[in-house]
C-alpha cells in the first residue's frame, strides 16, 4: 500500500479509503468488522464514514454506521487508524438528524461532532468534513447553477469559526469539504487566510471513469492549493463493476433503491460503462479493476474511497491496487473520454 500526504496537513493516508457507508444497512456489524479487518491488515488506514450513514439515510437506521465502526475501533491501536467523518448539511428532508438541521451553524455542529465522537467511542477525529455545501449548488446529480434556488445560508466564515473551536479543543485534528465546488473551496481557503482559522486539507467529491468534472476547476485548486480528492463512488454505485450490463436487476444499490442514484440515470451511462467493460476484457482486466486502478493513480487523488457489501468485492478492489494500467489502456481511456464525456455529472 502507499501512503500520501492529505493536502497541508501530517496526516499519512493509505491511498485506498474504506469507506463504510452500507454498515448498518447492507452489512452487518460482523460482516462490517471482517472487512475492516481485512482492509486494515492489507494497510489500509484511512476509514471514511458520517453521523447520517448509512445510506440511503432512514429514521430506523441513522447513526448506525459510526456507531459499528466506533466498536472495532475499540479494540484497535487508535493512533495507527485514520478515522473521518462529516456533519450533515440542511435542506435534505432528514429530520430524524438532530431534528433536521436547519444550517451549519455553530450549534449544530458541535451538536453533531459530540454525536459523532460518542458513537466512534474516541475523543477525537483525525478528519471532520462538511458533507455538503449549506448554500444553493447543484448537488448528486444535479449539473446546472440555478440563481432561483438561493436561500438565506450560514456564511462560510462563520462555518469556520466553529470548525476552528472543535480543533482548538482537540476534538477534530484537520477539516476538510464535501461535494463542493470550486468557488466554495476557494472562499474557504481565502476566509482560512485571513482570519486564522483552520485551512481545509481535502474534498470529498464523486470520481469516477464516467465523471471527471473535478478535472475542470478543482484539479488546478488541489494542486495550487494543496487540497487533496478523497474520490467517492469510483465504481459509480456499482455500475462500472458491469455487472448491470449483464442484468440490469443484479442485486445491488441501484437496484435495492429505486431512483436513489439519480447521477446514473443519464442516457450516455450504458454506452460508456460497456465501452469501458469491453477495453478492461481486451487488456485481461475486470471492468472493476479497470475503473479502480485509473482513480487510484490520479496525481490529484490523495485517496480513493472504495465500499462493497461482500469480502469477494472487497478483495477485488483492494487487489486492483496491484494492476496499474499501462500507457496505452491510458490513452484508450482518454479516447473512451472523448466520447463519453461526464456521462454521469
Amino acid at each position: 500500500m502507499e501512503y500520501r500526504r492529505l493536502g497541508d496537513s501530517d496526516l499519512m493516508v493509505s491511498a485506498v479509503c474504506l469507506g463504510t457507508m452500507t454498515y448498518g444497512q447492507q452489512n452487518d456489524q460482523a460482516e462490517a468488522h471482517g472487512q475492516l479487518d481485512y482492509a486494515f491488515d492489507r494497510g489500509v488506514n484511512f476509514l471514511d464514514t458520517a453521523e447520517m450513514y448509512p445510506v440511503p439515510p432512514r429514521a430506523e437506521t441513522v447513526n448506525r454506521t459510526e456507531t459499528i465502526v466506533g466498536n472495532w475501533l475499540r479494540g484497535r491501536p487508535r493512533d495507527r487508524i485514520i478515522v473521518a467523518t462529516k456533519v450533515a448539511g440542511p435542506n435534505r428532508n432528514m429530520a430524524w438528524i438532530r431534528g433536521g438541521p436547519k444550517a451549519l451553524d455553530r450549534a449544530n455542529i458541535r451538536a453533531a461532532i459530540e454525536g459523532s465522537l460518542t458513537r466512534l467511542g474516541t475523543d477525537y477525529v483525525d478528519l471532520y468534513q462538511l458533507h455538503w455545501p449549506e448554500r444553493n449548488v447543484p448537488m448528486f446529480g444535479k449539473y446546472q447553477f440555478d440563481p432561483a434556488q438561493e436561500t438565506e445560508a450560514v456564511p462560510i466564515r462563520a462555518q469556520l469559526e466553529a470548525l476552528a473551536e472543535l480543533v482548538r479543543e482537540g476534538k477534530v485534528r484537520y477539516v476538510g469539504l464535501s461535494n463542493e465546488h470550486p468557488w466554495g473551496v476557494m472562499q474557504f481557503l481565502r476566509l482560512a487566510g485571513e482570519h486564522g482559522l483552520p485551512r481545509v486539507v481535502s474534498i470529498q467529491n464523486c470520481y469516477s471513469l464516467i465523471n471527471r468534472t473535478f478535472e475542470t476547476g478543482l484539479a488546478e485548486i488541489a494542486y495550487r492549493e494543496r487540497v487533496g480528492l478523497l474520490a467517492y463512488s469510483p465504481l459509480a454505485f456499482g455500475h462500472l463493476s458491469g455487472k448491470y450490463l449483464a442484468d440490469p436487476a443484479a442485486a445491488g444499490r441501484v437496484t435495492l433503491f429505486q431512483g436513489f442514484a439519480q447521477r446514473y440515470e443519464k442516457p450516455n451511462v450504458r454506452p460508456a460503462v460497456a465501452a469501458y467493460a469491453e477495453l478492461a476484457g481486451r487488456h485481461g482486466l475486470t471492468p472493476a479493476e479497470l475503473a479502480l486502478s485509473f482513480v487510484y493513480r490520479r496525481w490529484f487523488a490523495a485517496s480513493t474511497i472504495i465500499g462493497a457489501t461482500s469480502m469477494a468485492q472487497l478483495e477485488e478492489n483492494l487487489g486492483a491496487w496491484d494492476k496499474p494500467l499501462g500507457a496505452d489502456v491510458l490513452a484508450e481511456i482518454e479516447a473512451l473520454h472523448l466520447r463519453y464525456m461526464n456521462p454521469a455529472p
